[in-house]
């Protein structure tokens, strides 16, 4: 008989605790399809190092992970048990289900600016076209993130490594009206435009800044060499 090596199998992932002699060699990680949840997905949720969803199975997780903790606020659940991967063509996701958890995501994107400026701005379109993701461009000097208009934005600024120079710019179309607390500067329902008034070189003052915008701008803020 040829000598062949021993692969080993268990189910530990389906105990509530897995004692560490019984560990498996393994990682694991959670695919959910578009089909019911079995009961016991919150524990192979909880073992798994890496979750991903299908388009529809990304609408099973929101719908049914919740009905698994009926005492806890179905909101709470979702932000708790949200997946680290939604993967297809989206033609099954609902869109609530996808800007509930787009909303939850910040990716950190750094290369992003200096360089040729044709690609410093198809990275700001990026930020634009995918407005529902929260999208970080990084340098050394600055960072860059879109403020949709659709908020109230609230900024808390991390001094230790960024400031005090920052700026608010228009993207897309005018503004007619932005207003701003926690700056130097602040904007009291003024209107902005390339062509006009866009707010560069302003100085942040306090720890919070406050932005509420007709239109969607782009916050810039310094940071500091360490």
């Amino acid at each position: 008989m040829i000598a062949m090596d021993l692969m080993h199998h268990s189910s530990c992932f389906l105990l509530p605790t897995i004692p560490l002699q019984r560990r498996p060699s393994l990682t694991y990680a959670l695919l959910v399809l578009n089909q019911n949840l079995p009961r016991f997905t919150p524990l192979l949720w909880n073992h798994a190092q890496l979750h991903l969803c299908a388009d529809g199975g990304a609408n099973r997780l929101y719908d049914e992970m919740p009905l698994f903790f009926p005492q806890e606020d179905a909101s709470d659940v979702r932000r708790r048990n949200k997946p680290d991967v939604i993967k297809g063509d989206m033609d099954s996701i609902r869109r609530e289900v996808l800007e509930f958890y787009a909303s939850l995501l910040c990716v950190l994107v750094v290369g992003a600016l200096g360089g040729r400026f044709d690609h410093e701005m198809g990275n700001l379109n990026v930020i634009c076209r995918f407005s529902s993701m929260r999208i970080v461009l990084l340098s050394n000097d600055s960072l860059i993130h879109l403020l949709p208009r659709t908020y109230c934005h609230e900024i808390h600024i991390q001094t230790s490594v960024e400031g005090p120079h920052c700026g608010l710019i228009p993207i897309g179309t005018p503004s007619k009206s932005s207003t701003t607390t926690g700056l130097q500067w602040d904007l009291n329902n003024t209107a902005m435009e390339f062509g006009g008034l866009v707010s560069t070189s302003n100085i942040v003052k306090e720890e919070k800044v406050t932005v509420q915008s007709d239109c969607d701008l782009l916050w810039t803020i310094s940071i500091k060499k360490l």
